[in-house]
């Protein structure tokens, strides 16, 4: 295995919840089929089981309190230039929700094929 590390990069995190929709889908995946389609590095998508938002209404997964509006937080990391492109296209589907930006280490772990990929990925962007 290989390593390299690659400084110039960002954590986008998307927070909005298990009901939104975007022309009557969920709002998560449609994000991620947007970030696939925009060629992000990878993208994961978790679904809170207890939280609250601005309104401070509880949100929770407990059988007492099964909530069908759970938090959902969408995750990337690539390079920043294509971060802000992400929040560009992303943002005005979002109607009640918050994005955060920040920078991050990443330590790229693979074969010495998989290092030369990105390596190579990362010059032509």
């Amino acid at each position: 295995m290989v390593e390299v590390e690659h400084w110039n990069t960002l954590r986008l995190r998307i927070y909005i919840g298990e009901n939104d929709r975007w022309e009557g889908r969920p709002l998560y995946k449609v994000i991620v089929d947007k970030l696939r389609e925009m060629g992000v590095a990878g993208a994961t998508v978790y679904r809170g089981i207890y939280g609250f938002g601005k309104k401070s209404r509880l949100h929770s997964s407990d059988v007492i309190r099964l909530s069908t509006d759970l938090p959902i937080i969408i995750e990337v990391v690539d390079r920043g230039h294509i971060i802000e492109k992400v929040v560009n296209e992303v943002k005005p589907m979002i109607k009640d929700g918050m994005i955060t930006v920040e920078p991050t280490i990443v330590l790229w772990v693979g074969s010495k094929e998989e290092i030369k990929r990105f390596e190579e990925d990362a010059v032509r962007r």
